[in-house]
């Protein structure tokens, strides 16, 4: 479980990819499978309907039916919902419905329908907040062009409208300047190939992606590195890097969904627009998941 029950966004969380059926349906019944399997291989909680979760093309009820699975599976404590939206009064909406659920808490993106200035996204987030629930926000200038940048961040905690942020810039020189200037708001490592440089800066947290794949792996690294325990953290952080990269790139639910289908841990199709990987980048992540999948087997992980 989080090491700190009233701050869920705690610990590992996995950012759930979404099982879907050859017809493209959402496979509810694997999907609750999954996040049970996620925490019961060292994994803290989930993140429904983030990005690798393609919610973006997901209907209202498929979008509602998620998280409830997911707090269903798992326990709503552990359900840490993405409610980004076009619209504030929609994405609080999403943030009432997960509270509804027994969500604990939320990630939340800036406005992603155009380039919003400071008064916009202060508003954003107040909007939502108002729904009760404890909002971590999500800072990825990268998709969404809103660059929640250190002193946008501070303001936003000083307000009491964000209690963390999932740091996806890359920029890891950030953790500093948002520990001096927002001491108390906890950073959570949002992209996975900057896990190790994060946590070393005081990371409180890891929102990831390849977990859904090789979750012991994952936990082990993440347990390694937040205790600053380098011998055993580095290597492995090495071994699964070129892995953790495909993260930071376009075809990241394409790439995580093959190396759960190679791991014997159903991944599946995704929705268009998405399409398949290309011959050559398929087999560069089916290399790399063989690779992780041969070390983990002899001393790391069991995945």
């Amino acid at each position: 479980m989080s090491d700190a029950p009233n701050r869920p966004w705690r610990g590992l969380l996995v950012a759930t990819a979404l099982p879907l059926r050859a017809d493209l349906s959402v496979d509810y019944d694997r999907y609750a499978e999954h996040c049970a399997w996620l925490v019961a291989g060292g994994c803290d909680g989930v993140v429904p309907n983030g990005s690798l979760g393609e919610y973006q093309v997901l209907g209202p009820e498929e979008r509602a039916r998620v998280v409830e699975t997911a707090v269903a599976a798992v326990g709503g404590e552990r359900v840490m919902p993405g409610v980004a939206a076009y619209g504030s009064a929609e994405a609080r909406r999403w943030a009432e419905q997960a509270g509804e659920a027994g969500c604990a808490s939320v990630m939340l993106l800036p406005p992603n329908a155009y380039r919003a200035d400071d008064r916009s996204v202060l508003a954003h987030y107040a909007e939502v907040a108002k729904a009760g629930l404890p909002v971590v926000a999500y800072n990825n200038p990268v998709d969404t062009k809103v660059d929640l940048v250190p002193e946008l961040l501070a303001r936003l905690h000083g307000e009491g409208l964000v209690h963390a942020v999932k740091e996806f810039s890359g920029d890891v020189r950030r953790a500093y300047r948002i520990a001096e200037l927002a001491p108390g708001l906890d950073l959570l490592a949002g992209a996975d190939d900057v896990l190790l440089e994060l946590a070393v800066a005081g990371a409180k947290g890891w929102v990831a992606g390849y977990p859904n794949a090789l979750p012991h792996a994952s936990a082990e690294l993440y347990r390694a590195a937040t205790a600053g325990d380098l011998g055993t953290a580095l290597p492995l952080y090495r071994l699964l890097h070129p892995l953790l990269r495909w993260d930071s790139r376009v075809e990241f639910v394409q790439a995580i969904k093959l190396s759960m289908d190679i791991v014997g841990r159903y991944g599946g199709p995704v929705r268009p627009p998405r399409v398949p990987l290309p011959p050559e980048r398929e087999a560069a992540v089916r290399a790399a998941t063989e690779k992780a999948m041969a070390v983990s087997l002899v001393g790391h992980g069991r995945d």
